[in-house]
């Protein structure tokens, strides 16, 4: 089945300019869901279609996981994950690379994208707009995994205390990011600093361009997700000791995974078995420091503190929220093409 490339650049015109769609019919609540879903079990994800001929049961899956550090690292990470899933379901399954989170909310509701991980602070777009249910986290037998904020500084800076921050610049990751942004608004004025305020904010596009310019001196300190900041360790991409960590926040869910909503409900069952039933081989494992399973969570239960941070900033999950993610992952892109030309320029002088 033939893929386009979707850039994330630019968002289809049903989902940001304001095209007619069709909307959830006799539905009596659909809470903060868009226009298109209902949620009449009150569970905040959307609800089947009631009308069966609108169950989709497609011949081809299309995974993919969230667009964070190398996107061909994870393709290589699922290998043996999409062809369990192929196996369990009896279809063929394709990985579909995104490379934007805009861009993965996009596809999910176009139809393109059927089963996918989300990066945390994304999900709720990918709930509210997209019609994800999320089912899974990366874990163990015991719980799912979880990961923290974590402020970095070099190891030989003179900052100690997340105070000290005060004057100086901050890398943030992305506007949607929860650990890379939205938690950072949401829990550092308590500790006596404001982000916009107190320190100048700068968005470095991922986490690990975050931890690379903090390395580089771009930044003086920035707040990163603690399972990144540990692979890229692990990876030997950094060594541990060149910084220092002066912040730890608690637990969050790590990447949500699950399916869209209007799947044949026979399809999903066989989904669902895919997901609950596979382990993680070795290699799969020490990518995602241990986790062995794909552990089960619903998106009310899990993600309320990642909603009332999401409260907190400000954030809303909506449409027009969407925009600013499309637009502000453009301005990083022009960015991006923008230093590669002048490196090549330079290179060819």
């Amino acid at each position: 089945m033939p893929i386009k490339l979707l850039t994330g650049l630019v968002l289809s015109s049903s989902l940001l300019l304001g095209a007619t769609t069709t909307l959830a019919d006799d539905c009596s609540y659909r809470g903060v869901l868009d226009d298109k879903f209902c949620d009449e079990n009150y569970d905040l994800v959307a609800d089947l279609p009631k009308d069966s001929s609108q169950w989709r049961d497609p011949s081809t899956l299309v995974f993919t996981y969230t667009p964070v550090e190398d996107p061909a690292v994870y393709k290589d990470a699922f290998s043996d994950f999409q062809k369990y899933l192929s196996d369990v379901t009896g279809k063929k399954v394709v990985y579909y690379t995104v490379h934007s989170n805009a861009a993965e909310v996009e596809a999910l509701r176009s139809g393109r994208l059927h089963i996918a991980g989300f990066s945390t602070g994304p999900t709720g777009y990918a709930v509210n707009l997209g019609g994800l249910v999320p089912i899974a986290v990366k874990g163990t037998e015991e719980s799912f995994q979880g990961y923290n904020l974590i402020t970095i500084v070099r190891q030989d800076s003179d900052i100690q205390q997340m105070t000290d921050l005060k004057g100086k610049v901050v890398a943030h990751t992305s506007a949607s990011s929860n650990s890379g942004n939205l938690a950072p608004r949401a829990i550092f004025p308590a500790l006596g600093l404001t982000p916009d305020k107190d320190y100048e904010v700068k968005y470095s596009g991922k986490h690990d361009q975050s931890v690379m310019g903090v390395l580089s001196g771009d930044y003086e300190a920035a707040p990163v997700a603690s399972d990144v900041f540990k692979r890229m360790v692990d990876a030997k991409r950094i060594n541990k000791e060149d910084f220092r960590i002066i912040y730890t926040s608690p637990r969050f869910p790590t990447s949500s995974f699950g399916y869209a909503h209007d799947l044949n409900p026979e399809l999903v069952e066989k989904i669902k078995e895919a997901f609950f039933t596979f382990r993680f081989p070795a290699d799969m494992q020490q990518t995602f420091g241990g986790a062995d399973r794909f552990f089960p969570v619903t998106y009310k239960e899990e993600w309320q503190v990642i909603r009332d941070i999401a409260h907190a900033s400000g954030t809303a999950y909506t449409k027009a929220g969407l925009k600013q993610l499309a637009e502000a992952d453009a301005a990083k892109a022009a960015a991006k093409r923008a230093k590669a030309a002048k490196a090549a320029a330079s290179k060819t002088q």
